[in-house]
């Protein structure tokens, strides 16, 4: 009688002995399943000996001799008593890998990948989502509260009719938001009324099905973009640059409703010109400790940051008052009577631009009646590299904001990165301003 996969079990010892094709290993489930040339027999193992379920009854383990060999009964028996139940692999958890360098990185993404071989028949995706972070515990799933991966899984079951396992490329915040995140996931494509192997969804397919089980879910997340990837691309560890952006508003009116938790509101006058100085120390490759949460398990504080800028915009959202209505309308009026030329047309167009942002704040657009609310000044920080410390984002813009009120100078950022401790650093922005603007990869063309 052929046995190509038999089991056998030292029970003092609380592990298995499992041979396969010829290849042995030890693995601790509690219950396996023999397939023979005999009838589907389940192995159940108690605190003394082994049962033996053949057919729905129950055999003892000397009338199991046609189901184990006698070698490996013998080999059971005379188990050292030195033998100890073999370490388990610890679960991998997205968490607790983070991007330090790029050895780190090669070797984190390789346990990973060790523990992610998807089903030949699986084709994966790479999907990328925008969210409003206000209602998420973060990106990261947790055991409890509600997330956007979690989200995004129980989306991708009503889909496919499986769950499935989606990694992100960055694990935002509870209250950050993200203009473009991107994640990876595996899909394998299943039909009952059509059995076997079929080819997989085309990435428009995914995009509309998962948007539409997502609108369900109150509606504060969608797939803006699907594309198809090869098996061992990884959404993090692929990731070449990561762009933030933070949004803060100055002036002393309260942050009108259509704002709120979208920016942080600031009620002192904010001074640009010193913002950017402060900018021009930080940016480059340092010792980011001083901007480092608690809380971070990056092996290093060692970091590139390729941007750090401030800039100021107009205020979100906008619309045009009488006079720069006004304005746009008779500057396009006169760029048209006078030349025909598409330059001068532009050039007019981008002239009506900076002066909108000039009298936004202006006493025009202060006096406009009754009922009208004065604009904030909105200042945006970018910053962009290709990783970050937990918390760095916010950190750095917590001592933007200090330098631009008055409390601190250009010479105490200075300090404050030289001490090397978060306890040298301002308290961090709050949540609510932070955007993921943009994750890089180097993709093939379509």
């Amino acid at each position: 009688m052929a046995f190509p996969t038999v089991a056998t079990c030292a029970p003092q010892y609380g592990f298995w002995f499992w041979r396969v094709s010829g290849a042995a290993c030890f693995v601790p489930p509690m219950i396996c399943l023999l397939k023979c040339s005999s009838p589907m027999v389940k192995v159940r193992r108690n605190s003394k000996s082994l049962h033996f379920l053949c057919e729905g009854k129950q055999m003892t383990e000397e009338k199991s001799s046609l189901l184990i060999p006698r070698s490996f009964k013998q080999l059971r028996n005379q188990w050292p008593e030195s033998v100890q139940r073999p370490t388990e692999v610890d679960n991998i958890n997205s968490e607790n890998f983070t991007c330090d360098s790029v050895e780190d990185e090669v070797a984190d993404r390789g346990l990973v990948e060790k523990n992610m071989n998807p089903n030949p028949g699986t084709q994966r995706y790479l999907v990328a989502i925008e969210y409003i972070g206000t209602r998420f515990s973060g990106a990261q799933k947790q055991s409890s509260g509600r997330t956007v991966v979690g989200v995004l899984e129980d989306a991708f079951k009503e889909f496919i009719g499986q769950p499935v396992s989606i990694f992100c490329s960055s694990r935002t915040d509870a209250g950050v938001h993200a203009l473009s995140n991107v994640c990876h996931v595996d899909i394998e494509r299943i039909s009952k009324r059509r059995p076997g192997q079929l080819p997989p969804h085309e990435p428009l397919v995914v995009k509309n099905a998962v948007n539409h089980f997502l609108q369900k879910n109150e509606g504060d997340i969608m797939v803006t973009d699907v594309r198809c990837v090869p098996a061992d691309f990884h959404a993090r560890y692929e990731a070449r640059e990561r762009t933030y952006f933070y949004r803060l508003l100055s002036g002393k009116e309260p942050l009108a409703i259509f704002e709120k938790d979208r920016a942080w509101h600031v009620p002192e006058e904010l001074d640009l010109l010193a913002m950017q100085k402060a900018c021009q120390v930080l940016v480059g490759h340092h010792d980011f400790s001083s901007f480092r949460g608690a809380a971070c398990q990056a092996k290093s504080p060692i970091r590139t940051l390729d941007e750090l800028s401030v800039t100021e915009v107009a205020s979100s959202p906008y619309f045009p008052t009488v006079l720069e209505r006004e304005h746009c309308i008779n500057g396009m009026e006169g760029s048209l009577s006078s030349s025909y030329n598409s330059e001068a047309v532009v050039h007019s167009v981008s002239s009506t631009s900076d002066h909108l942002l000039k009298i936004e704040n202006s006493s025009e657009a202060a006096s406009q009646g009754f009922g009208t609310r004065k604009r904030h000044r909105c200042f945006v920080v970018t910053a962009r590299a290709r990783s970050f410390l937990y918390h760095q984002v916010r950190l750095l813009v917590g001592v933007l904001k200090s330098v631009a009120t008055g409390d601190l100078t250009v010479s105490d950022v200075e300090r404050i990165l030289m001490a090397k401790n978060v306890a040298a650093a301002r308290p961090m922005a709050p949540a609510c301003g932070l955007y993921l603007g943009h994750v890089k990869y180097d993709l093939p063309s379509n």
